[in-house]
Parts: C-alpha cells; structure tokens; sequence
C-alpha cells in the first residue's frame, strides 16, 4: 500500500541509527573500561534496552558516564522511532484525505462531461481517445489497481460499482453530456445503462457488448450505440486486408494529430449560423460535406449544392483539421 512506503523508509533510517549507537557504544567501553569486544557489545546492548541487567565488570566513573548517556540515548531511540514513524503514517493519511478531498471537488465541478464506466485495456483506450480530443470525462472503477492506474495517467476517478446510482451520482451522471460503459460483463454494462438512462434521459450511451447478440440488448436497455470490440476489430482487420489504404487514410483522419486533413461531426443548431445556408456555401469556404445525418443509420451522402439545411441535421463533414476546428467554433 502507498503509505507504507514512508514506513519502511523510517524504519531503515531508524536501524541505521540503532546499528550505528551500537557501534559507537560498544567501541566506548573497549576505548573507556579496556573491555572485550564481546563483554563491551553486550553491555551497550542491555543499556540501550534498558533491560536492567548486573553491570558486566565493575566500572570507574567514564564507564558509568558512558553508560548513563548510553541509557538515555537508548531511550530517545525507542520513543523517537515511534514518534517518526507514528508521524509518517499520520502525515500520510492527511495526505491521502486531501487528495481524496480535491479528487471529489474535481469532479463536482464538471459539468457536460463523460462517465467512463471500467478502466481495463479497452476502458483505458477509450480514456487515451476522449484526453486527446480534451474531452472533460471521469473514470469509475471498482478495481483499486485499474483506479491507481487511472490516477497515475491523469484522469479523474470515482471509485466503485458503476450499477450503484450512488456512485454513478457522485460521478456526476445528471449533468453530464455522455456514458461510456466498457466493463466486462454484459450484465453489468446492461444495468449501469438501464441506471444511467433512468438518472439522465439525455445522456448519450455508448455501451460496450462482449457477446453474440449482446448489442440489441444494450440497445433496448437505453443505449444510444452499442459496439463490440471484437466485431469491429474483425471488421478493421479485414478492411486493412482487402482495402489497405483506404483504412489507413480513414484511420489516420480520425486520429488526433496524425494528419492535418480530418473528419468531423457538426450538429445545425435553430437560429444558428448554419441554419438556412446551402450545401455549396460550405464548400466556397473549404469545407466538404460528405453526407448529411438524419437519424440513426438515415444518411444523405453526397447532398446537392443547393440542398439547405435545417436544425436537427447533423453534418458529416471533412477538411483540414485547422479549418474544421474553426468551423465548428462558429457553427
């Protein structure tokens, strides 16, 4: 555990001082008395214990100077260690507290976050994703090695089950934008959206399904996507297989600053800028709009020039990732 990492250093300082009295002690009564090695030792030890035991040889006045500075440095060792050490693990434990604290108010301070749900392989992917794209998120884990790991990448955490409402509470699931489940139940990942869309019916959903089969039930538990790691990386790899570049170039563009060139999502927003405006304006100002998204798997590609778009719509749009970023700050 972490605080008993300043333990065991104190305690090595404190058997260095002990070995070294005993050292210094043994070496005054064979300088002092004219002791043996073995007779001097075993005086300094029994001082230092202050276990009471007959003086060894009878001694002049340095021995028992030596031996009374011997006593009491014996005594300052022992309460000393234990004051160190008792410091150490309480100055520890404060240290702990305040990084819960500041940890807790991090975390209530977000607002139009994402709750990712699990930090194993896929979890700590999906959090390497959303940092790069500087999207405000918290991890929940109930596994203190995943949370330590969580920690020590630099992302916020709530530690416990994610199907608790308590927890997915704390994480802040009523003001947030999204969730993100990747645990490694079915099971679970089908409650925490079942908790979440209850808590939040805005909140988009994005769940993880391990099985055959699995992803209509995310979905008709609440989920607004539901993917499978491994038919998507079935899928990724056979793309790369049979249309190497194609999958490169698509995979680089959605990759953050692997291209200059990227692909983005833009919403129209009512009374927005957007709003009204036709499809070949867009295209005047460098912008290429691929297709334009009506509801779930509805897609118009390629949309005329003059097609105008409303609110609702949702543009699928590519460009150089300078003027896309640009474009969405005003879209």
């Amino acid at each position: 555990m972490a605080w008993m990492r300043p333990v065991t250093r104190h305690v090595r300082i404190w058997l260095a001082v002990v070995l070294a009295v005993i050292i210094v002690g043994t070496a005054g009564y064979v300088v002092f008395e004219k002791w043996s090695l073995d007779d001097a030792l075993y005086m300094t030890v029994i001082t230092l214990t202050t276990v009471g035991f007959h003086e060894v040889r009878v001694m002049d006045g340095a021995g028992r100077a030596w031996t009374m500075l011997l006593a009491v440095g014996g005594v300052g060792i022992i309460f000393g260690s234990i004051g160190i050490v008792a410091e150490a693990v309480v100055a520890e434990v404060a240290s702990g507290r305040q990084e819960r604290r500041r940890m807790e108010n991090a975390v209530r301070a977000l607002k139009g976050h994402f709750i990712l749900c699990g930090y194993g392989r896929v979890g700590a992917t999906v959090a390497a994703e959303l940092a790069h794209a500087t999207v405000p998120f918290v991890v929940i884990d109930a596994n203190p090695e995943s949370l330590a790991d969580a920690i020590r990448d630099g992302y916020a955490v709530v530690e416990g089950d994610a199907t608790r409402d308590a927890i997915l509470l704390q994480a802040g699931v009523d003001r947030a934008r999204g969730l993100i489940t990747t645990v490694d139940s079915d099971a679970n990942n089908v409650y925490v959206t079942l908790s979440a869309r209850a808590m939040n019916q805005g909140l988009f959903i994005v769940a993880r399904a391990n099985l055959e089969g699995s992803e209509v039930k995310m979905l008709q538990a609440g989920a607004d996507r539901a993917v499978s790691p491994y038919a998507r990386a079935g899928r990724q790899i056979a793309e790369l297989a049979t249309r190497p570049r194609v999958a490169d170039f698509i995979d680089f563009a959605l990759s953050h600053g692997e291209l200059s060139f990227s692909i983005e999502e833009i919403e129209v927003a009512a009374g927005g800028p957007l709003e009204g405006r036709g499809v070949g304006s867009l295209a005047a100002e460098g912008v290429h709009l691929l297709a334009i998204v009506r509801g779930p798997r509805d897609y118009e590609p390629n949309p005329p020039a003059d097609r105008v778009l409303r609110p609702g719509d949702g543009l699928i749009v590519s460009g150089t990732a300078e003027l896309l970023r640009a474009f969405a700050g005003r879209a």
